[in-house]
């Protein structure tokens, strides 16, 4: 199995899309075969090209992403008033992309998308990105999704951003540094003034930190450092270089004290409020046999306007993400999957058959520290007994009558 990655992100200068990545493609070069076919995919004729340049920026050599040649305007057609998030949306979803991609896009799209709907009190279907109008910023929503869903199962974590100070220049007017998209998109977010104004942290790059949902620091151990990539921006900042460093990190399997097998899963959540019953118990059931899924659980709450929903709760191997996540927006009517890494220990078991009274029975046996056996069996097996709780319950620690159940 390949290893799992870290991701820690160095916000020296500040975070944008194209900061992040050219800092990307800059650690992970064997990545941008696959990302520029994603790009070429996605862009309208007579947008330029992708391409990924080396330079300086404060004494420090890194590399630039951006369009080469072409004329935007042309390309993009007219977008005085923005671009709709719907025809967006629809350009992602339409373009012949590797696996993933879409679905990673998509998600930092939605991101977007929700916080200006929320800011400016439309519906999503009328909100209109004006930073995404140009089509370099979209490019660099696919080129981060790409690069996402590449990386597999990997975390994230992010040092203090920037804050900046003044004003930014919008279709909106002059709005405040950090603007209001970008304050939104990151709460909870750590901050710091090093005393260099103008906007430090875009929408976009906003929007794909809160998509990753990267911790406040790295993990203490476990972690080699594989490769680093460094990102510049457009602008130059005065004493510092304007770059977004990358460390990918390999993260070392650790044995956990405690008794049994311990090893890490990956938790994925999304919740469903626009689905019957019935078209929920067929998701449910085609999602718990995909491969690399060890179990799914449904839950119900109360969401916005006290509409009811439905919870999913996924347990998946770690190298199941990609391809989960995937069947995921297939299967169910959500735009967005949360997901993270976790840690689990479990107790030896194994399987066995038994039979009881002529009746062959499934059961597992689980070996709990000090030596004790826990047993049950398959409730399928027990659906056909008819009888007493007494005696289902014997049967079910398929034992022939011995103690108590």
């Amino acid at each position: 199995m390949p290893d799992l990655v870290h991701v820690h992100l160095d916000a020296v200068g500040g975070v944008a899309g194209d900061m992040f990545v050219a800092a990307l493609l800059d650690a992970r070069p064997d990545l941008r075969p696959r990302v520029l076919a994603d790009l070429a995919a996605v862009a309208p004729a007579g947008a330029g090209t992708a391409a990924l340049t080396e330079g300086v920026s404060g004494g420090i050599a890194a590399c630039r992403f951006g369009l080469a040649g072409g004329h935007a305007e042309e390309a993009a057609g007219h977008h005085g008033h923005g671009t709709s998030f719907a025809d967006l949306a629809r350009r992602i979803e339409l373009a012949s992309l590797r696996p993933g991609t879409a679905e990673q896009a998509l998600a930092i799209l939605h991101r977007l998308g929700e916080c200006e709907s929320r800011l400016h009190r439309v519906a999503l279907k009328d909100v209109h990105l004006h930073e995404l109008g140009d089509w370099d910023s979209l490019l660099d929503v696919v080129a981060a999704g790409s690069i996402v869903a590449a990386l597999g199962p990997c975390t994230w974590s992010v040092s203090e951003l920037p804050c900046g100070s003044g004003t930014v220049h919008t279709q909106h007017g002059w709005l405040p540094v950090p603007a209001p998209a970008t304050v939104e998109l990151l709460r909870d977010f750590r901050w710091r003034d090093d005393g260099v104004g103008g906007e430090r942290v875009t929408p976009t790059g906003a929007a794909i930190l809160a998509h990753l949902a990267p911790a406040a620091h790295p993990p203490a151990n476990g972690l080699v450092l594989r490769s680093i990539g460094t990102g510049a921006g457009t602008r130059e900042l005065p004493g510092m270089p304007n770059v977004l460093r990358a460390l990918v990190f390999a993260v070392e399997a650790t044995p956990a004290e405690a008794p049994g097998h311990a090893d890490e899963v990956i938790v994925i959540d999304f919740d469903i409020d626009d689905m019957t019953g019935e078209e929920i118990g067929v998701a449910a059931e085609r999602l718990r046999a995909a491969d690399g899924v060890l179990d799914l659980s449904l839950g119900s709450r109360l969401g916005k306007k006290s509409r009811p929903l439905t919870d999913f709760r996924l347990l998946i191997r770690p190298q199941a993400l990609a391809a989960v996540s995937t069947l995921c927006f297939g299967e169910t009517s959500t735009l967005g999957l949360r997901w993270r890494r976790e840690q689990r220990i479990c107790l030896p078991r194994s399987s066995e058959t038994v039979d009881v009274d002529g009746t062959t029975l499934r059961r597992k046996r689980g070996t709990r520290p000090g030596g004790q056996t826990s047993l049950k069996v398959e409730s399928d097996d027990l659906a056909g007994i008819e009888g007493l709780i007494r005696r289902r319950s014997v049967r079910a620690r398929g034992e022939q009558g011995e103690g108590e159940p």
